[in-house]
Parts: C-alpha cells; sequence; structure tokens
C-alpha cells in the first residue's frame, strides 16, 4: 500500500509539474514549441541527475557510511546555468519523483534532499543568470556552496536524525556508536555531528561537484544546443 502511495505521489507531481510549465510560458507569450523543448531539457536533465545519484555514490572512511558522495547536482548545475534557476527546479523536482518509488524515509529523506540541492543550484543559477561569465559562476557557485552547507547541517540535526530516531525508532546509542567510529570527535548527535560530519563532508562533496561542473559545462551544452537543432 505505501508503495501504490508513493507511485501515485510521484505521478500527481509529474502531472503538476508539466501543467505548470504550460501555465508559466503561456501566462509570459512565450511559444508552445519552446514550452517543449523546456519539458524536454527538463525531463532529460532530471533523468541524468537520478540515474547518476541512483549509480554513483560511495563512502568516505573518515564519515559515517550512512554519509554517502553523490554528483547528482552537476546536471542540475548545468541545466540551471543554461536555462535559468526555473530550470535548476523544475530538474531537481524530476530527479526526486524518480528517486520516490526507491524511498526508504517515508519520503523524508527525498524532501530533504529536495531542499539541500535548491539550496546549492538555485543561488548559483540566479546569480550566472544575472552576471553571464566565468567570475559570475564562481560567485554563483561559491553562494551555492554557502547556502547548501547551512541547509545540510540545520536539517541533518533538526530533521533527519530526529525522524530516523523518533519515527523509525533507530536507537540514538547505535546511530552514535556507528558516527563515533568513523570520528571519535563526534561526541553527540546535535552540533558536534553537524560539524565534525556533515559540514565537512558535504564540504568535500560540493568541491568535486562545483569542479567537475566547472569543467565540462561548456562541452555539455554545446552537445545539448547541437542534439536540439
Amino acid at each position: 500500500m505505501e508503495d501504490i502511495k508513493v507511485y501515485v505521489f510521484a505521478a500527481a507531481l509529474l502531472v503538476w509539474l508539466i501543467f505548470t510549465v504550460r501555465f508559466y510560458y503561456s501566462e509570459h507569450h512565450i511559444s508552445s514549441k519552446m514550452g517543449v523543448k523546456f519539458i524536454v531539457r527538463v525531463g532529460v536533465f532530471g533523468a541524468i541527475s537520478a540515474v547518476l545519484y541512483i549509480f554513483i555514490k560511495f563512502p568516505i572512511p573518515i564519515f559515517p557510511s550512512f554519509l554517502e558522495i553523490h554528483i547528482d547536482e552537476i546536471p542540475i548545475f548545468i541545466a540551471g546555468f543554461a536555462y535559468g534557476p526555473w530550470a535548476a527546479v523544475f530538474v531537481t523536482l524530476v530527479k526526486t519523483i524518480i528517486k520516490l518509488p526507491l524511498t526508504s524515509t517515508m519520503c523524508v529523506g527525498e524532501l530533504c534532499d529536495f531542499l539541500y540541492t535548491l539550496a546549492f543550484v538555485v543561488p548559483a543559477s540566479i546569480i550566472y543568470k544575472r552576471h553571464r561569465s566565468i567570475k559570475g559562476a564562481l560567485v554563483g557557485l561559491a553562494f551555492g556552496v554557502v547556502f547548501q552547507l547551512i541547509a545540510s547541517v540545520l536539517g541533518n540535526i533538526y530533521i533527519i536524525l530526529p525522524f530516523y530516531m523518533k519515527v523509525m525508532e533507530f536507537p540514538k546509542e547505535a546511530i552514535l556508536a556507528m558516527c563515533q567510529k568513523a570520528n571519535p570527535m563526534i561526541t553527540n548527535l546535535e552540533w558536534a555531528y553537524g560539524l565534525f560530519a556533515v559540514l565537512p563532508f558535504n564540504l568535500i562533496k560540493n568541491t568535486i561537484v562545483v569542479v567537475l561542473t566547472f569543467l565540462i559545462y561548456k562541452s555539455t551544452r554545446r552537445f545539448v544546443d547541437k542534439m536540439e537543432r
């Protein structure tokens, strides 16, 4: 029954996405052809992002094993830089919809990941849209990293860990032991966990994503534009 609910919810979100895009383009008197192109772009980049999230993940030994590096934000950054911040939002939504049937956290983890990703890519996309230069991209990426770090630390401390302990009934002692095995400096599941696990972990992950995005953005954008001709 829970699986059916998740699929229904995912389908409803997808329908909402399509109608929202169509409404936006009709209100701004943009041709339906451009609207279709936008939807196709969002779908393609969202699918690539979901595939990267599902198949390319790995832990780092100095952090708890449940924290895994993933690079699914790269296609979202490329879409946001190429087509604007709304494209980044919708690509993130598509990725989340595709992930929902695989949830093991009653969609809470997916919701938090959705918010973390938006905090990462939307500020960068907005700044780059206003300043389309290497400097603008670097400034945007720097702001995105800062916002994502704040969101991930607060989200883990006040949402994710309390959810696992209270709703999913994971023993606090077991989680803390797992964290301390990786890093003895994590003495509690509040700010010590946030500062010595979540913060440095996301800083490393974000740096990897930023560097790879910066290296492949232009070539990927040219390839996509060539495919659309």
